[in-house]
């Protein structure tokens, strides 16, 4: 069967294939496939007649090493080997092979002198210790983070990986000072019984081994395919004109986000056509200063110092223009006349767009909505009873001369409904 372990990445490069040795290997990469490489010659034949020795071995998380195929054994992608290791032997799945395999190694600068050998192919025994050694490593993490919280120490322990045999254990922690192990390696060795091995990593290599989802949806690049990490500032988020804000600017890691320095040399490359954001252009009405840049519209807003409030946005050849303008000694027109819309952009309506209540509607009356509510609803009933009644009999004719025929008009000889009861006197005024 196929392993257990999933790719960041087209499912081809998963690592499930059946082992040379028919073993059964479900659930015991766990997240051994990070950082995968995507072997581009495996569809190309080789017209080298040499083949290179050398094979990718991956372990836990990002782990991964270089290791010499001296017996010749037929190995894949996939395939799981035992491996030299200090002391006894570990447990690995083979990642890379071929010519891409020197690449690698010649990026990582890995020297080919005295490398570590592959014994064989994993039989089933190698693999059931394997299982047995991976299974336990969450709960030694926690008894783990106790102890070195009963010892006052100021780490954290990350991650706990056993070697393939369990002959030893390797503590990955994060600490901002140093730490005292003296007394630490003595309660780890007597209460796990084999060899202890401590090794501190960084905030970034912490994620990296941990995993997570970031900001954007996704995996985290670390995690998933980035190798190395190259500083962060915060100057790359001003030449992005991004806020300064840690809050968005820091990733899981507590750090700034790697992906600032993707897209930071096509910044660099269109802020090079553009004057300093310190530019200041001299008009007839007083001096004007840089207050916004926009990279893409290629459009810099310029405000006077009095009126800071109203916004005029000019491109960028024109503000070149204008400043050359200035340099001659002479000064400009007014950005009114410059500005090519008719009304200015203000700041007042950029601090109303990140107001959350810009969507509800100001000076509202609950009680004259429901009367409208109210009305228009009674207005079709209405209109239904009308059309219900059934049609008046025409008695108009038969109705006597004193209370008015249709021959005589209604208002010569009655008065109005409505104007009776509003005059007529009380019965007390009529006694």
């Amino acid at each position: 069967m196929s392993c257990g372990c999933k790719t960041s990445g087209d499912s081809s490069h998963s690592c499930g294939t059946k082992s040379a040795s028919g073993c059964e290997n479900v659930n015991t990469c766990g997240n051994s496939y990070k950082l995968s490489v995507f072997d581009w010659l495996s569809d190309i034949s080789n017209p080298v007649a040499s083949q290179t020795d050398f094979v990718e071995v991956r372990f836990k998380n990002d782990r991964k090493c270089f290791y010499k195929n001296v017996h010749n054994l037929p190995l894949h992608i996939g395939s799981v080997v035992t491996v030299e290791s200090s002391p006894g032997h570990d447990i690995g799945v083979v990642s890379l092979t071929g010519e891409l395999v020197k690449i690698q190694m010649k990026k990582k600068h890995f020297s080919e002198d005295n490398p570590l050998k592959i014994y064989r192919l994993a039989n089933q025994k190698d693999i059931e210790v394997w299982q047995q050694s991976r299974a336990k490593e969450e709960s030694v993490k926690i008894q783990a983070r106790k102890i070195a919280y009963a010892l006052n120490l100021s780490m954290k322990i990350t991650d706990v990986e056993y070697q393939g045999d369990g002959a030893k254990v390797t503590f990955y922690y994060t600490s901002e000072t140093r730490v005292d192990f003296r007394q630490l390696i003595k309660e780890y060795a007597a209460a796990f019984r084999t060899k202890i091995d401590m090794k501190q990593i960084g905030f970034r290599q912490e994620a990296a081994k941990v995993g997570g989802i970031g900001s954007c949806g996704r995996e985290l690049c670390c995690s998933t395919w980035l190798t190395d990490f190259r500083s962060v500032n915060t100057n790359a988020a001003r030449y992005q004109q991004l806020s300064i804000n840690p809050q968005k600017l820091a990733g899981q890691c507590g750090k700034l986000k790697c992906c600032l320095n993707y897209e930071l040399d096509s910044y660099l490359d269109a802020l090079s056509d553009f004057p300093p954001s310190s530019s200041v252009i001299d008009t007839e009405k007083g001096r004007a200063f840089c207050i916004k840049i926009d990279v893409f519209k290629k459009k810099m807003w310029f405000a006077y110092a009095d009126r800071s409030m109203a916004w005029y946005d000019l491109d960028v050849v024109d503000v070149k223009k204008l400043l050359a303008q200035n340099k001659r000694g002479e000064k400009t027109q007014p950005l009114e006349d410059l500005q090519k819309q008719e009304f200015p952009v203000k700041s007042v309506d950029l601090i109303q767009e990140n107001n959350v209540d810009r969507f509800e509607r100001k000076n509202r009356n609950p009680g004259k909505d429901q009367n409208r509510r109210k009305n228009t609803s009674a207005k079709p009933q209405q209109s239904t009873k009308n059309q219900n009644r059934p049609p008046k009999k025409e008695q108009d004719h038969k109705k006597s001369p004193e209370k008015g025929t249709a021959e005589t008009p209604k208002s010569q000889n009655q008065q109005p409904k409505k104007f009776k009861k509003k005059f007529q006197p009380k019965r007390d005024d009529r006694a």
